[in-house]
């Protein structure tokens, strides 16, 4: 019996695997134009994958990779003296939060905890046994690797480091006993868990000297910054906390959802949905009133590699709202961006303009899903989408180095001619042709025929849509 329940879950699990595999196939048909940043994504998350030689930095970085999965790429692109210190910044903040979020602990421990922690950073031998799961569970088990590593940071990182987690521990406490009621108290708790952090890379940007030392004191953009993140998050993940066992923690605002339902479940029942996707949009309409001042921050940022680290999480939030607004999905399950759209934002936002461009669509496309005869709140959300567009405009105006709007994300007649040939290139690989495997060392016959059959779909699909944008363009 046991070997035949084994038997069952293999199938199971090829049937699953067969099922993922097509599901990627589909998408590439669909949207052939982001194979390429698929392997561009691909790629980097290699390259975030190669570990350094020291243990404690190894160990730290390998976590980073388990917890953060895209937001390692862009910490690992960022300068070596910048790099090490928002790596542990990370994971020291990331404990913080295993310990805020274990719903197992009994409160007195964990309200403890919350205030230790920023202490217990300075002890090589902090580990937290009991707390988290999977991947933080070992993070907690092994944190006195991320101590270690954050005793050998420079004592300017280290400063910023503490005292962010020690406001932050405070504030987790605070809220730990309480429900989130009002719009303030709403803005407060993501002040204290993602705003903080705003204000804390802030700090780290202008003691690393990458950056000017404004930025040590631009806490109102950066928690600005912050709450764009959270609140998209809290939004996003509404059926996941809901259901959370032991019990679940929620942060939508009663002076919001109250206006829509007796209890916030509620909207997990279909019946709900008409009143369900109000509040939706409602909670979305205040989450997008912070897009104007997190634009102004990163409008002065400096360093390229900064500016992708800020700018990348940003617009992956806007691109959420907008997937997000008046979908009823939300109260399903969690609503992500589809991975291949989540590769291009992570590989072709490298400019201010690329960034005003991805804030204007997305501020438009959540205009025009607007349904000012059915939505209370239809008309602060078209508002809020015209200041975002606004200030898109005037960013390109007023800043130099910037070019004017109509010319924004096209590219050259060459760089496309040479994308072209690349395709036609993997193509002759795909396809064995001229002999392009065997100069490469590789047999034209061996090899897993399915690997094979989607390396010709990838090929074709890369050549025809690079002829429609090079005739197209």
């Amino acid at each position: 019996a046991a070997l035949a329940l084994e038997k069952k879950r293999e199938r199971g699990e090829r049937e699953r695997e067969r099922e993922r595999m097509s599901s990627k196939v589909l998408q590439l048909l669909l949207h052939p134009d982001e194979a390429l940043s698929l392997g561009r994504m691909y790629l980097a998350a290699r390259e975030a994958k190669r570990l350094p030689s020291n243990p404690t930095w190894s160990f730290c970085y390998d976590m980073l990779n388990r917890v953060s999965r895209s937001f390692a790429i862009v910490i690992q692109q960022l300068p070596v003296e910048l790099r090490n210190a928002i790596c542990v910044f990370y994971l020291v903040l990331r404990g913080l939060d295993t310990v805020e979020d274990d719903m197992a602990l009994d409160t007195e421990t964990k309200l403890q905890m919350l205030e230790d922690f920023c202490d217990e950073i300075y002890d090589r031998d902090f580990t937290v046994t009991n707390c988290g799961d999977g991947n933080y569970k070992k993070l907690m088990l092994e944190f006195n690797n991320v101590t270690e590593a954050f005793l050998s940071l420079d004592e300017s990182f280290q400063d910023v480091i503490y005292d962010i987690t020690k406001r932050m521990g405070l504030g987790m406490k605070e809220f730990i006993p309480k429900e989130v009621k009002t719009k303030e108290e709403y803005d407060l708790y993501c002040h204290y868990v993602a705003g903080l952090v705003g204000i804390g890379l802030s700090q780290l940007f202008a003691a690393c000297n990458l950056e000017s030392k404004k930025f040590a004191k631009m806490d109102k953009l950066a928690n600005d910054m912050g709450l764009f993140l959270q609140k998209t998050n809290i939004i996003r993940d509404y059926l996941e906390d809901i259901e959370e066992e032991p019990a679940p923690r929620m942060f939508w605002p009663k002076e919001i959802w109250g206006l829509y339902a007796e209890k916030l479940d509620e909207f997990k029942d279909p019946e709900n949905r008409a009143e369900a996707l109000k509040c939706l949009n409602h909670m979305i309409t205040n989450a997008l009133q912070h897009g104007v001042m997190s634009l102004e921050y990163m409008s002065q940022l400096e360093h390229k590699w900064i500016f992708r680290f800020c700018a990348i999480p940003q617009v992956m939030a806007i691109a959420t709202l907008a997937l997000c607004y008046n979908n009823g999905k939300v109260f399903e399950g969690v609503v992500k961006i589809r991975r291949g759209k989540t590769a291009k934002i992570l590989t072709s936002l490298n400019s201010f303009e690329d960034l005003v461009l991805a804030f204007y669509n997305y501020a438009g496309d959540i205009a025009a899903s607007v349904q000012p005869a059915v939505d209370p709140s239809a008309k602060e959300t078209l508002q809020v989408c015209k200041d975002i567009q606004d200030k898109c405009q005037d960013l390109v105006k007023n800043v130099d180095k910037r070019s004017s709007m109509s010319d924004r994300g096209q590219h050259s007649f060459e760089s496309r001619l040479l994308l072209f040939l690349l395709s036609i290139g993997y193509a002759t690989y795909a396809f064995s042709l001229g002999g392009v495997r065997e100069s490469l060392g590789v047999s034209a016959t061996a090899g897993d025929p399915l690997i094979d059959l989607i390396q010709k779909i990838i090929a074709v699909l890369c050549v025809l849509g690079m002829s429609l944008i090079l005739v197209l363009n």
